[in-house]
């Protein structure tokens, strides 16, 4: 039994140790404050895009009506070059900011997600890309809350 014990407590530590060797930074950029904002004025503000451009180069997939708010599936994908983050926001929820994903260097801007929608929102995508903000919008009705309605 010991022998076991000792095998799972180091395979545990390299775990460990590799995942802190890998992504030291990995969760550098989250704040719980961001994703607590009420209101989308806000939450703009707190990811630091309140002067983000419109851009057509932002494609969100996403359904015109949706059934069930409870599970409403989002594709955001940006063709802006040297695409940094993308952030999700639904206007209408309690807490607007639903993801944000940071993305390494000449990964495909391309993310998916399931997000939960209140109410009819609009859905917002924002892309930071050279030290600049973009984004882009699409208009979701829901037939049936995702909160309980």
């Amino acid at each position: 039994m010991k022998r076991r014990a000792f095998i799972k407590s180091t395979v545990a530590a390299g775990i460990a140790t590799g995942t802190a060797a890998i992504a030291p930074n990995a969760f550098a950029k989250w704040t719980k404050e961001n994703f607590e904002a009420k209101g989308t004025d806000a939450v703009m503000a707190a990811i630091g895009a309140t002067d983000a451009t419109v851009s057509k180069d932002i494609k969100i997939k996403a359904p015109e009506i949706a059934e069930n708010g409870a599970v409403v599936p989002i594709t955001v994908e940006s063709g802006i070059e040297g695409t940094e983050t993308i952030s999700m926001i639904v206007s209408n929820n309690p807490t607007p900011l639903t993801a944000v994903f940071t993305l390494g260097e000449g990964t495909a801007a391309k993310v998916k997600s399931r997000v939960k929608m209140g109410k009819s929102s609009d859905l917002i995508a924002v892309v930071t890309a050279g030290g600049k903000t973009y984004k882009n919008h699409v208009s979701v009705k829901v037939t049936k809350g995702g909160c309980g309605g």
